[in-house]
Protein backbone atom coordinates (compact mmCIF):
# COMPACT_ATOMS: atom_id res chain seq x y z
CA UNK A 1 0.00 0.00 0.00
CA UNK A 2 1.09 3.50 -0.82
CA UNK A 3 1.37 6.98 0.77
CA UNK A 4 2.28 10.07 -0.83
CA UNK A 5 1.88 13.50 0.81
CA UNK A 6 2.90 16.98 0.20
CA UNK A 7 1.62 19.12 1.84
CA UNK A 8 1.84 22.90 4.48
CA UNK A 9 0.38 22.36 8.43
CA UNK A 10 -0.70 24.91 10.69
CA UNK A 11 -3.76 26.80 12.38
CA UNK A 12 -6.74 26.92 10.91
CA UNK A 13 -6.72 30.44 11.10
CA UNK A 14 -3.04 31.15 9.79
CA UNK A 15 -4.32 29.01 6.63
CA UNK A 16 -7.50 30.18 5.93
CA UNK A 17 -5.34 33.52 4.87
CA UNK A 18 -2.29 31.94 2.76
CA UNK A 19 -5.15 30.07 1.14
CA UNK A 20 -6.80 33.43 0.28
CA UNK A 21 -3.98 34.41 -1.06
CA UNK A 22 -3.61 31.37 -3.84
CA UNK A 23 -7.11 30.65 -5.70
CA UNK A 24 -6.13 27.09 -6.11
CA UNK A 25 -5.59 26.42 -2.51
CA UNK A 26 -7.87 24.85 -0.23
CA UNK A 27 -7.53 24.03 3.50
CA UNK A 28 -8.57 20.83 5.00
CA UNK A 29 -9.69 20.67 8.60
CA UNK A 30 -7.36 18.40 10.91
CA UNK A 31 -7.83 17.35 14.47
CA UNK A 32 -6.28 19.53 17.27
CA UNK A 33 -7.00 23.00 15.93
CA UNK A 34 -4.75 22.51 12.97
CA UNK A 35 -5.80 21.92 8.94
CA UNK A 36 -3.57 21.59 5.89
CA UNK A 37 -3.12 22.39 2.49
CA UNK A 38 -2.17 20.30 0.34
CA UNK A 39 0.58 21.21 -2.40
CA UNK A 40 -1.01 20.14 -5.66
CA UNK A 41 0.12 20.60 -9.05
CA UNK A 42 -1.44 24.01 -9.41
CA UNK A 43 -1.20 24.98 -6.25
CA UNK A 44 2.45 24.80 -6.37
CA UNK A 45 2.58 26.40 -9.47
CA UNK A 46 0.78 29.44 -7.88
CA UNK A 47 3.38 29.46 -4.62
CA UNK A 48 6.56 29.12 -7.33
CA UNK A 49 6.24 32.90 -8.80
CA UNK A 50 7.80 32.21 -12.28
CA UNK A 51 7.20 28.83 -12.25
CA UNK A 52 10.21 27.41 -12.44
CA UNK A 53 11.65 24.74 -9.58
CA UNK A 54 15.15 25.44 -8.30
CA UNK A 55 17.09 24.00 -5.53
CA UNK A 56 16.42 26.78 -2.59
CA UNK A 57 19.95 29.08 -1.31
CA UNK A 58 19.60 28.35 2.82
CA UNK A 59 16.08 26.31 3.10
CA UNK A 60 14.86 23.61 4.14
CA UNK A 61 16.01 21.32 1.03
CA UNK A 62 12.52 20.50 -0.67
CA UNK A 63 13.44 19.60 -4.10
CA UNK A 64 9.96 21.11 -5.15
CA UNK A 65 10.78 24.13 -3.45
CA UNK A 66 11.42 27.19 -5.94
CA UNK A 67 12.58 30.70 -4.04
CA UNK A 68 8.90 32.21 -4.02
CA UNK A 69 7.22 29.84 -2.43
CA UNK A 70 9.90 29.87 0.38
CA UNK A 71 9.52 33.59 0.18
CA UNK A 72 5.35 32.90 0.87
CA UNK A 73 6.03 30.40 3.50
CA UNK A 74 8.48 32.74 5.49
CA UNK A 75 6.32 35.72 4.93
CA UNK A 76 2.85 33.47 6.30
CA UNK A 77 5.08 32.35 9.29
CA UNK A 78 5.57 35.83 10.84
CA UNK A 79 1.52 35.34 11.77
CA UNK A 80 2.11 31.83 13.12
CA UNK A 81 4.41 28.44 12.68
CA UNK A 82 3.90 26.67 9.21
CA UNK A 83 4.77 23.14 8.37
CA UNK A 84 5.86 22.11 5.15
CA UNK A 85 5.78 17.99 5.26
CA UNK A 86 6.32 15.64 2.35
CA UNK A 87 6.00 11.51 2.52
CA UNK A 88 6.36 9.09 -0.03
CA UNK A 89 5.67 5.31 1.29
CA UNK A 90 5.63 2.20 -0.74
CA UNK A 91 5.28 -1.46 0.84
CA UNK A 92 6.38 -0.46 4.36
CA UNK A 93 9.34 1.97 2.89
CA UNK A 94 9.74 5.25 1.84
CA UNK A 95 11.28 8.67 2.82
CA UNK A 96 9.74 11.61 5.04
CA UNK A 97 11.06 15.03 4.86
CA UNK A 98 9.79 17.76 7.14
CA UNK A 99 10.62 21.13 8.18
CA UNK A 100 9.12 24.16 10.39
CA UNK A 101 9.03 28.35 9.48
CA UNK A 102 8.03 30.79 12.13
CA UNK A 103 9.17 34.29 12.38
CA UNK A 104 10.11 34.22 8.70
CA UNK A 105 12.45 31.95 9.05
CA UNK A 106 13.48 28.22 9.28
CA UNK A 107 13.34 27.07 12.93
CA UNK A 108 13.30 23.02 12.97
CA UNK A 109 14.57 21.12 10.11
CA UNK A 110 14.95 20.00 7.75
CA UNK A 111 14.50 16.76 9.40
CA UNK A 112 14.80 13.71 7.01
CA UNK A 113 14.29 9.83 7.29
CA UNK A 114 15.55 7.80 3.95
CA UNK A 115 14.03 5.01 2.42
CA UNK A 116 15.10 2.09 5.10
CA UNK A 117 16.08 4.02 7.59
CA UNK A 118 14.63 3.04 11.03
CA UNK A 119 12.21 5.51 12.38
CA UNK A 120 14.12 7.69 15.99
CA UNK A 121 12.86 7.05 18.71
CA UNK A 122 11.52 10.03 19.49
CA UNK A 123 9.06 10.19 16.25
CA UNK A 124 9.20 10.35 12.77
CA UNK A 125 10.19 13.90 10.99
CA UNK A 126 6.40 14.82 10.43
CA UNK A 127 5.44 13.76 14.13
CA UNK A 128 8.72 16.23 15.11
CA UNK A 129 7.07 19.34 13.42
CA UNK A 130 3.72 18.77 14.53
CA UNK A 131 5.01 18.72 17.65
CA UNK A 132 6.38 22.15 17.61
CA UNK A 133 3.85 24.09 15.55
CA UNK A 134 1.19 22.27 19.01
CA UNK A 135 -0.15 18.63 18.07
CA UNK A 136 0.25 16.35 21.06
CA UNK A 137 -0.23 12.15 20.73
CA UNK A 138 -3.87 11.66 22.10
CA UNK A 139 -4.21 8.32 24.30
CA UNK A 140 -4.75 5.51 22.25
CA UNK A 141 -2.91 7.06 18.92
CA UNK A 142 0.60 6.08 18.24
CA UNK A 143 1.78 9.99 17.21
CA UNK A 144 0.94 13.17 16.33
CA UNK A 145 0.96 12.17 13.06
CA UNK A 146 -2.14 9.77 13.77
CA UNK A 147 -3.63 12.08 16.43
CA UNK A 148 -4.45 14.79 14.07
CA UNK A 149 -5.43 12.61 11.73
CA UNK A 150 -2.74 12.29 8.41
CA UNK A 151 -3.42 8.65 7.93
CA UNK A 152 -7.25 9.72 6.88
CA UNK A 153 -6.15 9.81 2.74
CA UNK A 154 -2.95 7.98 1.27
CA UNK A 155 -2.26 10.75 -1.33
CA UNK A 156 -1.82 14.58 -1.41
CA UNK A 157 -5.17 13.96 -4.46
CA UNK A 158 -7.32 12.66 -1.96
CA UNK A 159 -6.55 15.48 1.05
CA UNK A 160 -7.09 17.61 -2.05
CA UNK A 161 -10.38 15.95 -3.30
CA UNK A 162 -11.63 15.80 0.44
CA UNK A 163 -11.63 19.79 0.55
CA UNK A 164 -14.74 20.10 -1.87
Amino acid sequence: MSYELQALIGTRELLTVAAAEVPAARVVPLAQGLAMIPVTSAVLAALQGDGSVRKPRGGAGFGWHSDGFELRLAAWSKAGPIACVEAEYFGGSGTQRAAVWADGAVTLGPLTIGEFEPAPADGTPISHVLRRIGARTEEGRADEFESVGLGRHRSTAGWAESAG
